[in-house]
């Protein structure tokens, strides 16, 4: 089989070493260069053509915006940012995947070496997936929460109701998965839709500093007012709610309304916030007045829940695989027969405002 070959772009010789030591250690992986700035980058690119570029975001001569812009508009190819996790960091990091990066590392603040250890199986992971991801000049894209080594399903938050529910409200509610590709995905959906939508609820997988950014950013850009969801928070028509990085959300029944919870258990496919745990609340606590979309992302969380959501009455969509950057979460969901339709991002948002409609 042929070897994935990465490009390292780091001003950190440390950083670049370290790099290059985890991502040698996988079979299907090959270091083919390593440059300190985009310069040299530059070369590099033109005499190794890499599969996936591997760039910081803060270097001398050009930083690693400025290049990024430069290699979607000349050359669109695969790039996972090295990212700092800082506020100012999140904000950069966002950017880059605005424009075009497919994914990113979040750098430890401190002891870098041994951070970026722990992380290798991720980074790895991430490098994988950005090889064979579907990459435009402007493209559609995420990032990954922390892997735990622990597997849980949504069980292990909120337990599976055999019985069926009553819904005498007629309020909707429209909830949202997403993982790699998805805050670009995310943002694609939500701006297409009028100031008094539904409420919105959305699970992203997205470390704790970068979910709040992430929130700020979107209603920054929407017509709908975009918070990231507190504990209590009412769901209200006009505004979407995004799960915080550090915990799972769920849509609890206040009377005729809905309420945002948020829960620390463990993580559920290895994911904190699951979006098989939003769902399934909201399979639970709106049934048939909701609507659920599985968007662009690595693995499976979000496929078993949006079952549970068209099993109890709610419809279903998928994002196709033309349109996603990885088409794992989506994938997974069409091969369990969970989604009503499968259809390209941008028109997605025009069928959920037709299904809710009619819900």
């Amino acid at each position: 089989m042929k070897k994935i070959k990465a490009l390292i772009v780091d001003d950190s010789a440390l950083i670049r070493q370290i790099l290059t030591e985890i991502l040698s250690s996988d079979p299907d992986i090959e270091v083919v260069a390593a440059a300190s700035d985009p310069l040299i980058a530059r070369e590099k690119i033109k005499q190794f053509n890499p599969d996936v570029i591997t760039l910081d975001v803060e270097m001398p001569k050009m930083d690693g915006i400025t290049f990024l812009s430069n290699i979607m508009r000349l050359r669109p190819m695969p790039v996972v940012m090295i990212s700092s996790l800082t506020e100012a960091g999140a904000d950069i990091t966002l950017e880059a995947l605005e424009l075009g990066a497919v994914d990113f590392v979040a750098k430890p603040k401190i002891d870098v070496s041994q951070g970026m250890e722990d992380y290798a199986d991720i980074i790895i992971q991430k490098v994988k997936t950005a090889s064979g991801a579907r990459v435009r000049a402007k493209n559609i894209i995420s990032e990954e929460s922390s892997v735990a080594p622990e597997r849980h399903t949504a069980d292990a938050v909120i337990k599976k109701s055999s019985k069926s529910k009553h819904f005498s409200s007629t309020e909707k509610i429209i909830a949202i998965g997403a993982s790699t590709g998805g805050t670009e995905a995310i943002k694609e959906v939500l701006m297409r839709f009028p100031p008094d939508a539904p409420g919105i609820v959305i699970t992203q997988h997205i470390p704790e500093q970068f979910s709040k950014p992430f929130a700020d950013r979107m209603n920054r850009t929407c017509a709908m007012e975009v918070f990231q969801a507190e504990d209590g928070q009412q769901i209200l028509p006009g505004c979407a709610y995004i799960a915080p990085g550090s915990h799972h959300l769920l849509v609890e029944r206040s009377g005729a309304r809905y309420i945002c919870r948020l829960n620390d258990g463990p993580p559920v496919n290895r994911h904190r916030p699951s979006v098989d745990v939003l769902f399934r609340s909201v399979a639970q606590n709106a049934g048939a007045n909701a609507v659920g979309m599985i968007l662009t992302g690595m693995g499976n969380d979000g496929a078993a829940g949006l079952k549970e959501m068209q099993d109890a009455g709610a419809k279903t969509i998928a994002q196709d695989e033309s349109t996603s950057v990885v088409w794992g979460m989506p994938g997974e969901a069409v091969k369990l027969g969970a989604a009503d339709t499968i259809l390209p991002l941008e028109k997605i948002t025009g069928k959920t405002l037709n299904l809710i409609s009619k819900a």
